[in-house]
């Protein structure tokens, strides 16, 4: 059961009940108290990083790098803010958020309304280093040289990153997926890999990916992935796709579907990437998790790490350590003394 806040901004449009949480949570954060300290079990070290659970803020809900702490105090065990352009951008009109109550999803067409890396930059540079960071980069809308944008991104803030995640499958930027396509992710990743090089700087670099790419783009992604060097893969974002058993009104709304019905298609990508990869990159599974039994099947499908957001929608706060801890009786129940051990066991 929500808990009554969640159940009250669930009353609003929206856009103002995702500003009023940003708020709220800003407010509140230093009157929250340090989160319990994670079962062992729960830990997990990759990407250079000591994670104290697998559960992560997926990009988009802050965007702008507003209280990322305040997201760790809840009991993440990690955070990712943005996506953030090199400059300010309004994103799309509005209305541009539609909750889809019956299938718990919601349809998105923001269109990566920021206030720009510059401001970013400054908050970030004023915080104290409390848990594990990762800042999601993007281009503008209106740029001429979308590759040059990423530069910029990277330049400005990969060290004040723990990782950096290289988006280029949101839907609501005309043309953005484009970047996946194997000439332009090889010049993107290539020139980014280099500039990490040349900056002195071993930040990891993850790409995120869309879950609707064929098995051809499957293979492209993979083969630039290792061939670049590149650290890891977020699978995925949003999906274009309108699954017919959507029953809410706003079904037919132009945008990214999240949330529940993105659970399965995200899944599939997720497994079929593992099973083209090994364990030689690592993987974040994002779409759809609302319990600890979905983090259990992204982590059996290969990924290391889970993030969520929409959930929180449906579920508020509460729902990162009822995650936790169903994942926790999950592992003990099927002998896995550490989550690591569980990764990749549903690919054979």
């Amino acid at each position: 059961m929500p808990d009554p806040l969640t159940l009250i901004l669930r009353c609003a449009p929206p856009e103002p009940a995702h500003r009023a949480s940003i708020t709220l949570l800003r407010m509140a954060r230093p009157f929250l108290p340090q989160p319990a300290v994670d079962p062992p079990a729960l830990g997990i070290s990759v990407l250079g990083l000591n994670f104290p659970n697998p559960i992560g803020l997926a990009a988009g809900y802050d965007k702008n790098a507003q209280v990322p702490d305040g997201a760790l105090k809840l009991g993440f065990g990690f955070a990712e803010v943005g996506t953030v352009t090199p400059r300010p951008q309004p994103g799309n009109p509005r209305p541009r958020l539609f909750r889809l109550r019956e299938d718990r999803a919601v349809i998105n067409r923001m269109g990566f309304n920021n206030a720009g890396q510059d401001a970013l930059a400054q908050r970030l540079g004023r915080r104290s280093k409390r848990g594990i960071l990762g800042i999601n980069i993007g281009a503008n809308k209106d740029s001429r040289d979308r590759i040059a944008d990423y530069r910029a991104g990277f330049q400005r803030l990969a060290g004040l990153a723990d990782y950096v995640t290289v988006n280029v499958s949101s839907p609501n930027t005309p043309g953005l997926r484009g970047l996946q396509n194997r000439s332009e992710l090889e010049r993107l990743l290539t020139m980014l890999m280099a500039e990490r090089q040349q900056l002195g700087l071993s930040t990891p670099l993850l790409l995120k990916i869309a879950p609707d790419i064929d098995a051809d783009a499957m293979d492209d992604i993979a083969g630039v992935c290792l061939e670049s060097g590149m650290d890891g893969l977020i699978l995925t974002n949003t999906t274009i796709s309108r699954p017919s058993s959507l029953r809410s009104p706003h079904a037919r709304e132009t945008g990214g579907l999240s949330g529940a019905p993105l659970f399965e298609p995200s899944t599939r990508v997720l497994k079929a990437m593992r099973a083209r990869l090994g364990h030689r990159l690592v993987l974040i599974g994002v779409g759809g998790v609302a319990s600890g039994a979905d983090a259990y099947a992204k982590i059996r499908a290969g990924a290391s790490l889970v993030q969520l957001y929409t959930a929180l929608v449906y579920e508020g706060p509460g729902l990162v350590t009822r995650i936790k801890r169903e994942l926790s009786e999950l592992l003990a129940r099927d002998g896995f003394a550490r989550v690591e051990d569980a990764v990749g066991s549903d690919v054979s």
